[in-house]
């Protein structure tokens, strides 16, 4: 079986693609970030290359301002070609007339990990495409483990041996046992839904139905009460990325957070580890939260066939390995394949940020995504500070979200 370079690969991707004649047609597209990865110029310089007449103009808008940007100007009328977005938004999207679906084909989805293309899919339709995935795993302070008198070697497989190793740390050295971020942040939220789905939980079905109140959800909030008091004090304080620097600082036993740890941990004096996440009494493997952005197509821009036809094509495999092993190297890949395997070869710690994907689930897409962020970070709040007992805060949310489903 003859293996094709990157290079035939491109040439094939690009000789798919239909050249125009000489009319100038532009594909307007919102970039979130800083500035363009140089992975994305030279692709887009190539694609441009290979389809006479045409032009995409990224615009760079920052993080915070980059989705808003983009709907207010749907919103308005004026909508851009083509926007990064978080999936999490799709529905909303979808449902308010903003953006056209982008159907995958069999091929094309088979192509992605497990779970992938649910993140995009909504009433059986692909509404996105897939550009950036993150998935997290399970982070341990060896030293730590020592002083504790834990096996510095063995992290915890579980939920009950997370808690119980916490309380052995927090009681046996001067430092927390866990970070458990609940700060009024959207991955306070995404923490939560890790623990959901190493637990086979499920916050909404297929069919639109709210399912969180449920033995599977019950369990992982009733974990977050029990894991408390071993945790960082304060823990509404903190999002994930300053739980992750408490770590950095050699304060805190355990958590859990994405692979961009991995590249800022050697650079400390810390002796770690990292695992797949703990699972609960439920769970039938690893698991995770299954993150992803993608390029929606809007609307109204009147280059909307040709827009999906880029958008398939900046995310293929030949430019998305480039671009996940480049600049946006604390990604986890969108796709197996030979790169992939090099990775993790190279990079043993890669791999529980692989495990969970086959059993993980979606960000799950309500008609009001800020809507039922809030509601999820309010019930879990209302346990961390003891406000409510699990159960109770658990059937007010699942109540409060059949207005946003």
């Amino acid at each position: 079986m003859t293996t094709l370079t990157h290079k035939a690969l491109l040439g094939a991707l690009l000789a798919g693609t239909t050249a125009l004649p000489a009319l100038a047609e532009d594909i307007s597209w919102i970039y979130c970030g800083d500035s363009i990865d140089p992975v994305h110029e030279q692709y887009i310089a190539e694609w441009e290359a290979a389809n006479e007449g045409w032009t995409v103009t990224p615009e760079v808008v920052g993080w915070a301002q980059c989705q808003d940007k983009a709907t207010t100007l749907a919103a308005a009328g004026s909508p851009v070609a083509m926007a990064y977005v978080g999936s999490r938004t799709l529905k909303e999207f979808a449902l308010n007339e903003l953006i056209v679906p982008v159907p995958m084909t069999e091929e094309e989805q088979a192509s992605y990990y497990p779970n992938i293309v649910d993140t995009v899919t909504f009433e059986g339709t692909q509404w996105g495409v897939p550009i950036a995935f993150s998935t997290k795993a399970f982070y341990w302070n060896k030293d730590i483990f020592e002083a504790a008198g834990l096996d510095p070697e063995t992290p915890p497989a579980t939920w009950a041996e997370t808690i119980a190793f916490a309380k052995q740390i927090t009681e046996n050295t001067d430092v927390a046992g866990y970070g458990l971020p609940a700060k009024t942040f959207d991955n306070t939220m995404h923490q939560f839904l890790h623990w959901v789905y190493t637990n086979n939980g499920q916050i909404i079905d297929a069919d639109g139905n709210i399912t969180m109140d449920s033995p599977e959800v019950l369990a992982a909030l009733q974990a977050y009460k029990d894991i408390v008091p071993y945790s960082v004090e304060g823990a509404t304080a903190y999002e994930q990325n300053e739980i992750r620097a408490i770590f950095l600082d050699g304060s805190v036993g355990m958590i859990q957070t994405s692979v961009g740890a991995a590249f800022m941990l050697p650079e400390t004096d810390i002796s770690w580890g990292v695992a797949d996440l703990p699972v609960g009494p439920s769970a039938e493997g690893p698991g995770t939260l299954l993150i992803t952005d993608s390029l929606a197509i809007f609307d109204g821009s009147g280059v909307e066939e040709k827009a999906i036809e880029f958008a398939k094509f900046i995310t293929s495999p030949v430019v998305q390995e480039a671009y996940e092993g480049g600049g946006a190297a604390s990604l986890t890949p969108l796709r197996p394949g030979p790169a992939v395997d090099e990775m993790l070869a190279n990079g043993p710690y890669w791999q529980p940020f692989i495990d969970g994907i086959a059993f993980g689930g979606p960000e799950p897409l309500f008609t009001d995504y800020k809507g039922f962020q809030n509601v999820m970070i309010g019930m879990v709040q209302s346990v961390v500070t003891g406000d409510e007992e699990p159960a109770a805060a658990l059937a007010e949310a699942a109540a409060d979200l059949e207005e946003y489903k």
